[in-house]
C-alpha cells in the first residue's frame, strides 16, 4: 500500500455499473511578477545575509569582498537560479519531481534536493524562535538584560523557552504555507517585504548617524565604519588569501541565494507561462545583493562605532551577543532600535521557512497527492519533532563533537553541515551536469526565452553551467568538507 493510500485510507473500490471521474486539479501559480520576484527574494533575504555576509566583508578586505560577491552574483549566482527557476516552470513540479519528469535516471537527484529542506527548517526555525524572544525582550524595554553576555547562553541552555519560541514561530510559518500560493506565500511576500527593506534602509541611515569616542580617546563615527565596509583594503593580501576570499564570497552568494534547496524549483513552478523569466531573475539578483549590501551598512559601521575594527563576530555570537550590547550603548534609544532591528530580522527569518517549508509541502503534494493542509499538517509536524531535538541539543541532549571543518558541533550545527556543507553543493554540481551535459543547456534557454524575451548572458550561461559552476562548486565542496582547510 502506497504512503497516500494508508494516510487518507483511501477507498478506491467502485460500485459496480459506476464510474468514478477523476479530476485534475490545475497547479497554483502567481498572479504577476511581482509576486513571484518578492517571493523569492524573501527566501534569498534571510539570516546568512544579515549575520554573515558583513562578518565576511569586515574580514575580507572590505571593498574587495564585496566587489568580488556582486561579480559572482552576476555570474555563477545568475546561473544556478536560472537553472532551477526554469527546471521548475518546465516541468510544473517541486524538487522531489522535477527532476524525475527531467530524466528518469536522475530521479535520486530529486529526493536529495528535498531531504535538504527537510533537514534545515528545523533548526531554522529554531533560530527564527531566538529572533522572536529578541524582539519580545527589546519590545518590552529590556534590552539591557539581553546586553549580559550570559543572557543568550542562559535562554537556550533553558528547557522550555526554546521550544515555545521555536513552535511560535512555526506555527506562523504553517499557517502562510496552509493558506497556498496565492493568499498565503505572495500576499504576505507584497507586505513583508517593502516593510522589511524600509527597516533595512532605515537602521543603516541611523548606523551611519552613530558616533562614539572609543577607549583610545579618539571619535569613531559611523561614515568611518563604512569606509571600513566599501572601501577595498590590500593591506596583507596575497595571491593565496585572495582565493579564500573569492572561496567565501562563492560560499556567501550560493547559500544565500536559496540555491540547491529545491525552493527556487518550488517557487518557479508557480511562474507563469506568460512572465519574462530572465526580467524577474534579475530582479531577484538586485533586491539580495542590494539587501547584502544594506545589511553591512546597517551592521558594520555600528559595530565599528562602538567595538572598532576588531568587534566583529560570525553567526550567533554578532546577532544575540555583540549587537545587544551594542544597543544597550546607545541609551534610551537602545530599546527601540533594537525592536526595528529584531523585527528586521524576524521578517528576514520568516520569509525564508516559508520557502523552505513550501519546498517541502509542494513535493509532498505532487508525490503522494496529499491536499495542502494535509502536507502543510504533516511538515510541521517533522519539523517540531526535530526542532525539539535542536532546542534540547543545548540543555538535556548537549554534546560536543568537531566536524570535518574544525568546527565544535551540537545538533543544530551537525543538520546545517550535512544540509548546507555536504548536500547543498553535491545537488548542485549533480544539477549542472545534468543540464550542461546531459539536457544540454539549450533546455534551459529555451525556457528563458519561449515568449520571444531576450536572453542577454546566453553565451555567459552556457559556459557557466557545463564548465566553471561545476569547477567552483567542487572547490566550495572540497572547502566545506575541510579539505582546503589543510592549505589554508
Amino acid at each position: 500500500m502506497s504512503f497516500a493510500s494508508f494516510y487518507f485510507g483511501l477507498d478506491r473500490k467502485a460500485k459496480k455499473g459506476s464510474c468514478i471521474k477523476m479530476e485534475k486539479k490545475e497547479r497554483s501559480t502567481f498572479k504577476g511578477s511581482l509576486g513571484f520576484v518578492l517571493a523569492a527574494a524573501g527566501s534569498a533575504v534571510g539570516l546568512g545575509n544579515i549575520w554573515r555576509f558583513s562578518y565576511l566583508a569586515a574580514r575580507d578586505g572590505g571593498g574587495i569582498f564585496v566587489i568580488t560577491y556582486i561579480v559572482l552574483a552576476i555570474t555563477f549566482g545568475f546561473t544556478l537560479l536560472t537553472t532551477e527557476i526554469a527546471i521548475g516552470r518546465k516541468t510544473r513540479q517541486s524538487p522531489l519531481t522535477a527532476y524525475t519528469k527531467l530524466n528518469k535516471k536522475w530521479k535520486p537527484l530529486g529526493v536529495l534536493s528535498s531531504v535538504i529542506p527537510l533537514l534545515i527548517m528545523p533548526y531554522y526555525c529554531a533560530i527564527g524562535g531566538w529572533v522572536l524572544k529578541y524582539f519580545v525582550v527589546f519590545l518590552t524595554g529590556n534590552g539591557k538584560k539581553a546586553a549580559d553576555s550570559s543572557f543568550f547562553s542562559a535562554f537556550i541552555g533553558d528547557k522550555y523557552q526554546p521550544l515555545i519560541f521555536m513552535f511560535i514561530f512555526l506555527i506562523l510559518c504553517a499557517f502562510v504555507v496552509y493558506k497556498g500560493v496565492n493568499k498565503g506565500i505572495e500576499n504576505s511576500s507584497k507586505v513583508i517585504m517593502p516593510i522589511l527593506l524600509i527597516m533595512i534602509i532605515g537602521i543603516a541611515i541611523f548606523s551611519l548617524t552613530l558616533k562614539e569616542v572609543g577607549d583610545d580617546g579618539k571619535l569613531h563615527t559611523g561614515l568611518q565604519g563604512l569606509k571600513v565596509f566599501l572601501i577595498p583594503n590590500f593591506k596583507g593580501v596575497t595571491l593565496k588569501s585572495f582565493f579564500f576570499i573569492v572561496v567565501d564570497a562563492l560560499g556567501q552568494l550560493f547559500y544565500s541565494l536559496s540555491i540547491a534547496m529545491g525552493i527556487m524549483i518550488a517557487y518557479g513552478s508557480y511562474v507563469p507561462d506568460e512572465d519574462n523569466l530572465s526580467k524577474s531573475i534579475n530582479q531577484i539578483e538586485i533586491f539580495d545583493t542590494a539587501v547584502a549590501i544594506l545589511a553591512g551598512i546597517m551592521i558594520i559601521p555600528a559595530v565599528y562605532v562602538f567595538n572598532g575594527t576588531d568587534g566583529m563576530e560570525a553567526g550567533p555570537s554578532l546577532m544575540f551577543v555583540s549587537l545587544p550590547k551594542i544597543f544597550s550603548s546607545m541609551g534610551k534609544i537602545g530599546n527601540s532600535v533594537g525592536s526595528v532591528f529584531f523585527a528586521m530580522v524576524l521578517f528576514a527569518a520568516a520569509t525564508s521557512a516559508i520557502s523552505i517549508m513550501e519546498a517541502i509541502v509542494a513535493s509532498i503534494m505532487d508525490r503522494f497527492k496529499m491536499s495542502r493542509r494535509s502536507a502543510t499538517l504533516t511538515e510541521t509536524i517533522i519539523a517540531l519533532v526535530i526542532g525539539m531535538f535542536v532546542c534540547l541539543g543545548y540543555n538535556i541532549l548537549y554534546f560536543d563533537i568537531t566536524l570535518p571543518n574544525g568546527v565544535h558541533a551540537q545538533i543544530l550545527d551537525i543538520l546545517d553541515y550535512i544540509s548546507n556543507y555536504v548536500l547543498m553543493p553535491i545537488v548542485a554540481i549533480a544539477t549542472c551536469i545534468l543540464i550542461g551535459w546531459v539536457m544540454k543547456a539549450e533546455y534551459v534557454i529555451d525556457e528563458v526565452t519561449k515568449n520571444g524575451e531576450k536572453f542577454a548572458r546566453r553565451g555567459l550561461y552556457k559556459v557557466m553551467v557545463k564548465y566553471i559552476a561545476p569547477i567552483l562548486l567542487i572547490i566550495l565542496f572540497t572547502m566545506s568538507v575541510g579539505v582546503l582547510n589543510l592549505f589554508s
